[in-house]
């Protein structure tokens, strides 16, 4: 079973070789350069990594980017800001080969203050009540750590290039009948400044994003490479 992992990445020079050196052997990370002006994408190659350009900003871009230059049987998202460890992905590839579920997200307990921030924590709460109604899934969180086959992924046909990139992939899978998975992972003090939730302003772009997701009509996708 081969695996990549994307990581979308803006301005994550000093993350970037805590997250690369925790990337499990014989994986292959990712990154994907949303137009970073701090040597991001060249520290990343000297690291090892492989690097996708990808010049539409936006979290969705970088992430589907990442996802069309993937070529494993699995592929898994993370943040590149240090808040989460890349390491503790190897459980949900295990329960995506194993066929224990088709999609695993990671539900992030924060680790000490600051790690985060109360107007995110509550945007993300309604979110997960309004996406209950939407599909039934009992989820906690929509965080960005994730696993899945590749070719299910892309039979998902995913649209969204800002923030609403995860929501959907979510909602899409959903609509699927994916079976989808949760598993408590600790959220740390990122490195920098979000670029999304660190500010109300940022806060509120991703939830109306994500309302707008919410807001489409259901859709049954190809379901190839889930079984």
């Amino acid at each position: 079973m081969t695996v990549d992992v994307v990581l979308p990445c803006l301005n994550e020079a000093a993350a970037l070789p805590w997250v690369l050196a925790r990337i499990p052997s014989g994986w292959r990370p990712i990154v994907v350069d949303n137009g970073s002006t701090d040597g991001s994408a060249a520290l990343a190659r000297e690291l090892g990594a492989t690097v996708v350009e990808e010049a539409r900003r936006g979290f969705g871009a970088a992430c589907h980017a990442g996802l069309l230059a993937a070529e494993a049987d699995v592929v898994c998202f993370c943040d590149c800001d240090a808040s989460l460890d890349p390491g503790l992905l190897t459980g949900f590839v295990r329960a995506v080969s194993d066929g224990e579920a088709d999609l695993v997200l990671g539900r992030r307990r924060p680790q000490g203050p600051g790690a985060w921030p109360v107007h995110a924590r509550a945007a993300n709460l309604a979110l997960s009540h309004m996406l209950r109604r939407r599909t039934g899934l009992r989820l906690r969180d929509l965080g960005p750590m994730r696993a899945a086959r590749r070719t299910a992924l892309l039979g998902l046909d995913l649209t969204d290039r800002r923030s609403g990139y995860p929501l959907q992939m979510v909602v899409r899978a959903a609509d699927a009948g994916w079976r989808v998975r949760e598993v408590d992972v600790p959220y740390l003090p990122r490195s920098g400044k979000s670029k999304v939730t660190g500010t109300w302003r940022g806060t509120w772009q991703a939830v109306h994003d994500m309302r707008r997701v919410l807001a489409q009509a259901p859709r049954k996708p190809a379901a190839d490479g889930v079984r």
